[in-house]
Parts: structure tokens; sequence; C-alpha cells
């Protein structure tokens, strides 16, 4: 059983989502358990592409911004309810070849011992500006 409370969680959440913000990689695995799972918004499966493991996490982190160079995640509001959180935010990205999305997005959290254990990312589908 963990100690933490939904203010220590959403205390979580503003940093990972100000590291994501900095395309700071270290703060962002800082924050996740030793063992984690991120899925992203877009992949083969139900859930998208899934990344297990903090190796293949931080892969998945860094693939954002190899992707959308100018990423960010603004418009933060997160909420927390025992082991479980969600934040919403607006998603602005350039692509390599200048296509521009931006749409709002949720990620749906799992918390175990003070990190994130889950990250579920989903983003609307809306087509390139």
């Amino acid at each position: 059983m963990s100690t933490q409370t939904n203010q220590d969680y959403l205390g979580l959440l503003q940093t990972f989502n100000d590291a994501w913000n900095r395309h700071d990689l270290d703060a962002l695995m800082d924050c996740m358990a030793d063992e984690c799972v991120f899925h992203g918004v877009a992949g083969p499966d139900a859930l998208g592409r899934t990344f297990r493991g903090r190796d293949d996490v931080r892969r998945g982190f860094a693939l954002a911004w190899e992707t959308f160079p100018d990423a960010s995640w603004k418009d933060g509001e997160h909420f927390v309810s025992g082991e479980r959180g969600v934040s919403e935010s607006t998603f602005r990205g350039t692509k390599t070849d200048g296509a521009r999305i931006e749409a709002r997005m949720v990620d749906v959290f799992t918390f175990r011992d003070g990190k994130i254990a889950v990250k579920n990312a989903y983003r609307k589908d809306r087509p390139a500006l």
C-alpha cells in the first residue's frame, strides 16, 4: 500500500508535464517506476505502441521529440484519485515535414510507490493544420 496522497501525485504529474515541455528526458524518467509501461498514441495495437521497461520507455518518450522537434503540452490539468490519475493538455507540434498538429489529449496514469508505473496516452485525431 502506497503512502502517497492525491496531492503528492498531483505534484508528480505537474513535474512530469513540466519535464515534457522542457524536453528533459532524464527528469521524465525520474518520475517513472523501475518497471514501467508507456502506451503511445499511435501504433499497431489497440493500445497504440507499447514500450515496456525503463530503456524501452525512454526510447518511446524520445520518439515524441524526434517526430515533433518543437512539441509542447500546454494548459495541463491534472486529476488524481488514489493510485490513478489523468492529465489533460493541448498538444502542439510540427513534424519534420512541416505538418503541424494542435489537439487536446489525455494521459491516463497508474501509480506505484510514488512513481508512474503506466502512462497511457490518447490524442484527438485532428487533421494537420
